[in-house]
C-alpha cells in the first residue's frame, strides 16, 4: 500500500473558490452595485449564523477555519448594524415581527450553533457591548459531553499526523499528510467522504477508528470545547441569551427515518427544558443544507412545536418567510472572509442573491 497523495488539486479548487467569492464581494462593494440592490434584494431583516467566536489561530492547517469569526469581526458586524439603523432583535422577536407584518424597520438576529464554550466567554462580552440579543442552539449530547464533534476530531487526527490509512469502499489507502497543503487536501477527501456516508452509525464507526489510530479523544474533544449542562444554564440567566435546541446528536436529520428524526429534534427539546427549567422554541437544523433538512424536518419541526426553525441556506428574510418558519435561512458570517468591507454587501442582500441566482425567496 502506497501513499497517496488525495488529488493536490481538492485544497487548489477550495481556494480558487474562496478567491471567486472574495472577489465577487469585492467587486459588488467596490462597484457600488450593492447600493443599487438593496431595494429589490434586502428584504425585511436577516438572521446571521455563526459557531465559534475566539481569537484568530496561527496554526498552517485550519480546515475549520470557515467555523469561526474573530471577536473583532463580531464587533465590526454589530457596529455596521447599528450604523445602518438596523434593529438587533431575539429570535422570539424576529418570530413576532415576521407573524405581524412589522417591517416598519429592518432587523437582525444573531445565532450561534453547537454551544461551544468561545460563544460565552468571547462572543457574549461582544453582545453586551451592542445591548444585543442571540440564540445559542445546543445539541444535547454536546451538553452531556459526550458529542461527536467529527469534522473537529478530524482536524485533530490530520494535525498530527504524517499519513492516514483509511479504507474507503475496497481501497486501502495511505493519504499523504505531512505538509500543510497535503493535510488539507487529505481533510477534503476524508470529510466529503464521512459525510457521504449511508448512516449516522457509518460515520461513527469510520470516525472512532480514525481517532483510536491516531489518538484522538473526541469526549474530551467535546468536554474542551463544548457548554457543560450548568454552564449552559449560567448562560441561560443572561438577558440576551435565548437558547435553542440543535438536535441530540449532531446527525444528518434528512438520513435518518421519519420516526428518529422526529425524536432527535422533540428529545433534544425535551432535554433542553428540563435542564433549563423554560421553554425552548426554536431549532436549527444540524448541517442544514439541501441534503440535510427538507420539506419533511420542516414540518416535523413544527409538529414538534418549535416557533422557528433555521437552515444554514443562504437567504435574507423577506414577508413570505412569516409562512415558512421552520424553513428559515440565514447569512453566514463566514472566517474566510472577514473583512468589514463585505458587511455592507452582506445586509443589501446582493451576495445571498447572487447565490440563489436572484431568486429572492424560496422556502423548500
Amino acid at each position: 500500500m502506497g501513499v497517496e497523495c488525495p488529488g493536490v488539486g481538492q485544497p487548489v479548487m477550495k481556494q480558487l473558490r474562496n478567491n471567486v467569492i472574495r472577489a465577487g464581494l469585492g467587486a459588488l462593494y467596490l462597484s457600488g452595485a450593492h447600493h443599487l440592490l438593496r431595494p429589490l434584494l434586502s428584504g425585511v431583516g436577516a438572521i446571521f449564523m455563526l459557531h465559534h467566536v475566539r481569537p484568530a489561530r496561527e496554526d498552517a492547517f485550519q480546515p475549520n477555519r470557515h467555523l469561526e469569526v474573530t471577536p473583532d469581526f463580531l464587533r465590526a458586524t454589530l457596529c455596521h448594524l447599528r450604523s445602518s439603523e438596523i434593529d438587533i432583535v431575539s429570535m422570539d422577536e424576529l418570530h413576532e415581527r415576521l407573524v405581524q407584518g412589522r417591517f416598519e424597520r429592518r432587523f437582525a438576529a444573531f445565532t450561534l450553533d453547537d454551544g461551544y464554550r468561545d460563544n460565552r466567554d468571547h462572543a457574549l462580552p461582544v453582545l453586551r457591548e451592542f445591548d444585543a440579543p442571540a440564540t445559542v442552539y445546543v445539541a444535547s449530547d454536546f451538553a452531556e459531553g459526550i458529542g461527536r464533534l467529527w469534522w473537529t476530531a478530524l482536524e485533530a487526527v490530520i494535525a498530527k499526523a504524517e499519513q492516514v490509512e483509511v479504507t474507503i469502499g475496497h481501497s486501502a489507502l495511505r493519504l499523504d499528510a505531512s505538509t500543510p497543503a497535503a493535510k488539507q487536501a487529505t481533510f477534503d477527501r476524508l470529510h466529503d467522504w464521512l459525510r457521504a456516508l449511508p448512516g449516522e452509525h457509518d460515520l461513527k464507526r469510520e470516525i472512532e477508528a480514525l481517532c483510536v489510530a491516531h489518538g484522538v479523544d473526541m469526549e474530551a474533544l467535546c468536554r474542551s470545547l463544548c457548554l457543560s449542562w450548568d454552564e449552559v444554564k449560567r448562560l441561560a440567566a443572561d438577558p440576551l441569551v435565548t437558547i435553542g435546541a440543535h438536535t441530540i446528536s449532531h446527525c444528518n436529520l434528512a438520513k435518518q427515518s421519519e420516526e428518529i428524526a422526529a425524536e432527535e429534534m422533540a428529545v433534544s427539546r425535551v432535554r433542553i427544558e428540563q435542564a433549563l427549567e423554560r421553554e425552548v422554541l426554536h431549532l436549527a437544523y444540524p448541517y442544514g443544507d439541501r441534503e440535510a433538512a427538507g420539506t419533511r424536518e420542516f414540518a416535523l419541526a413544527a409538529s414538534a412545536g418549535f416557533k422557528t426553525a433555521v437552515t444554514t441556506r443562504p437567504g435574507m428574510l423577506f414577508a413570505e418567510n412569516a409562512g415558512h418558519m421552520t424553513a428559515l435561512p440565514r447569512v453566514s458570517l463566514n472566517g474566510n472572509y472577514q473583512d468589514a468591507r463585505i458587511l455592507p454587501v452582506l445586509t443589501s442582500g446582493a451576495a445571498t442573491a447572487m447565490w440563489n441566482g436572484f431568486r429572492r425567496f424560496a422556502a423548500a
